[in-house]
């Protein structure tokens, strides 16, 4: 009798064990490590023009990664990102930076361009020209012809949702604490267009199709070089 009770006993240990769900293993890999960065930030199927956080992927590398420092390091504050970041290393940055980088996500569609003719002159000749008598650069001088960003350190333009777009020249304009504590030239050039010029920009930018991928490095003028140095400095980076 006590060896049947055993026996029962052995089985509904089985079966119990038999329900309890095995969790899966999860790969320790870079792609793993950085979820939580998609959350806000989009993967494949979340890519959209209406999303308040901008893209990453695609991005140069050198751009990223001076973000990320510059968010752990409270030279830019975003709380999230600040707890995200907190503590991790130059080489870690280094390695989630080239990461995104490589990222080859589609691009939403782009969005209604809203603008009046007179408009959209005004924003194609600050981005083709810029006003040399208010002392601002044409935005392609330093984004590139086709506005994609430059290799390694300068952004796109485009692929970013109006609302992100137009957050950014706000903090700029305004001293926002998000873009950063210390001034850029950015700053610098927000401040001297006009409400109507930043309204005009934030609709014409988003409205832009995606026909490039960011251009191989170029040679700014060294004026530009002088103005933007914290933008395009990179202490630590290589390629």
């Amino acid at each position: 009798m006590k060896f049947i009770v055993f026996i029962l006993l052995a089985m509904g240990s089985g079966l119990i064990n038999a329900q309890e769900p095995v969790s899966p293993l999860v790969p320790d890999t870079l792609e793993q490590r950085v979820k939580p960065c998609t959350i806000c930030h989009g993967d494949e199927d979340r890519a959209g023009r209406d999303a308040y956080y901008p893209r990453i992927a695609g991005k140069p590398a050198g751009y990223l990664f001076n973000q990320l420092r510059n968010f752990r390091d409270g030279r830019r504050y975003y709380q999230a990102m600040a707890i995200l970041l907190e503590n991790l290393s130059d080489e870690y940055l280094l390695e989630i930076a080239h990461y995104f980088s490589s990222l080859k996500y589609p691009y939403p569609e782009a969005a209604a361009n809203t603008l009046s003719p007179e408009e959209t002159q005004t924003v194609e000749t600050l981005i083709h020209s810029g006003d040399p008598e208010r002392d601002i650069p044409a935005c392609s001088a330093c984004h590139g012809k086709a506005l994609m960003g430059v290799k390694p350190f300068i952004p796109s333009l485009l692929g970013l949702p109006h609302a992100y777009v137009a957050a950014q020249f706000g903090g700029w304009r305004n001293g926002g604490s998000m873009r950063g504590q210390i001034p850029d030239c950015m700053s610098e050039i927000a401040r001297k267009l006009s409400q109507e010029e930043v309204n005009a920009l934030t609709v014409w930018l988003p409205a832009q199709p995606i026909t490039a991928e960011p251009a191989e490095t170029e040679i700014l003028t060294t004026e530009l070089t002088q103005r933007c140095q914290t933008t395009l400095s990179g202490e630590g980076f290589t390629r």
